[in-house]
């Protein structure tokens, strides 16, 4: 059995459906193909269950799209199933020739009139991650019931070598500013952790636009603390939430990287909502001020002072990260 996976984008959205996909491959035995935007396949290509990308372009349609179509037709599948569920998506299953196109149960942008067959679920407030398993409901699978492991990613070593120190990874920036709590929060908070725990090791992690915050961040435990913001691929990001007990961050991709692989995560929410885009699994913990204009979900802040954030103290976050800890590396 052959099957193409529709999911364009976003980071974090890949992570949310590879545990409905890794639940097709494991009890059906497929060989899995996955279409996703060129910006996004490195990130797909970790994946152990995906022996083969199909790029689909983002930009300069026009001239890419012809050999992204070759690429799609190249192939015949038993099914396409897409788990992104806009028009653009919808699109990309129905040019695949497939015998079957199953679109999920979130369709939007008119996406349920591309397909004969369309998983069910329950309306209401649920997890991505949740949603996606309305489609292997639809094809009589059972859920998964624990995240996946390290194991399940092609990983490079990480690229700097932490030694046996206890790591506690740091993702302090999204690109939303309502996501945001201060680099100097996120300073406080890992100055509190050296302190009290000279055992830990620190790695800030983002893009080369976070690398500011991030040297903020890494410049408060000198020696201890590393800043690679900007400076690692993909795969060299997740293996280094592979090698932390802890990821501490805003709403932001890495969670769902650190997430997938059972890396705890501790994240301070500000706009948006826990019960849809928090991390998916046990163990974890969010952080929210519970104010009343909570979550708004904007990019912007209402109010204009960013309340929701300014109200978590580092010593909150710190105490909460401590509690997470393994006990070996408290000792």
């Amino acid at each position: 059995m052959k099957i193409l996976i529709v999911k364009l984008s976003s980071l974090g959205d890949i992570l949310h459906v590879l545990p409905t996909v890794h639940e097709i491959r494991a009890r059906t035995g497929a060989d899995i193909h996955w279409a996703v935007h060129p910006a996004f396949a490195a990130l797909v290509r970790t994946f152990r269950d995906v022996s083969r990308v199909v790029e689909v372009p983002r930009h300069g349609v026009l001239r890419q799209l012809p050999s992204a179509i070759r690429a799609l037709r190249a192939e015949r599948y038993d099914m396409a199933v897409d788990l992104h569920g806009l028009a653009k998506s919808a699109i990309v299953a129905r040019l695949a020739r497939a015998d079957r196109r199953i679109g999920p149960s979130y369709c939007r942008e008119c996406a349920s009139l591309f397909f004969r067959e369309r998983a069910s679920g329950a309306a209401g407030s649920r997890h991505a991650v949740e949603r996606a398993f309305d489609t292997l409901d639809y094809l009589g699978l059972p859920r998964p019931v624990k995240p996946l492991s390290p194991d399940d990613f092609i990983l490079p070593p990480p690229p700097v070598d932490f030694g046996a120190a206890p790591l506690v990874a740091i993702a302090p920036v999204s690109r939303w500013e309502t996501k945001n709590w201060p680099p100097e929060k996120f300073a406080g908070t890992v100055r509190a952790l050296g302190e009290t725990r000279p055992d830990l090791r620190f790695a800030v992690i983002g893009g080369k636009a976070d690398a500011a915050a991030g040297a903020t961040v890494a410049d408060a435990m000198p020696g201890r603390a590393a800043n690679l913001c900007g400076k690692t691929t993909i795969a060299e990001t997740m293996a280094i939430l592979a090698r932390a007990a802890l990821l501490v961050a805003v709403d932001t991709g890495p969670v769902h990287m650190a997430a997938a692989l059972g890396t705890k995560c501790l994240v301070v929410f500000g706009s948006t909502r826990p019960e849809w885009t928090g991390p998916w699994g046990e163990g974890h913990r969010v952080l929210a001020a519970g104010l009343e204009c909570q979550p708004c979900v904007k990019r912007r802040c209402r109010r204009g002072d960013m309340a929701c954030l300014a109200a978590i103290a580092p010593a909150a976050v710190a105490s909460a990260a401590t509690d997470m800890l393994p006990p070996a590396a408290r000792e």
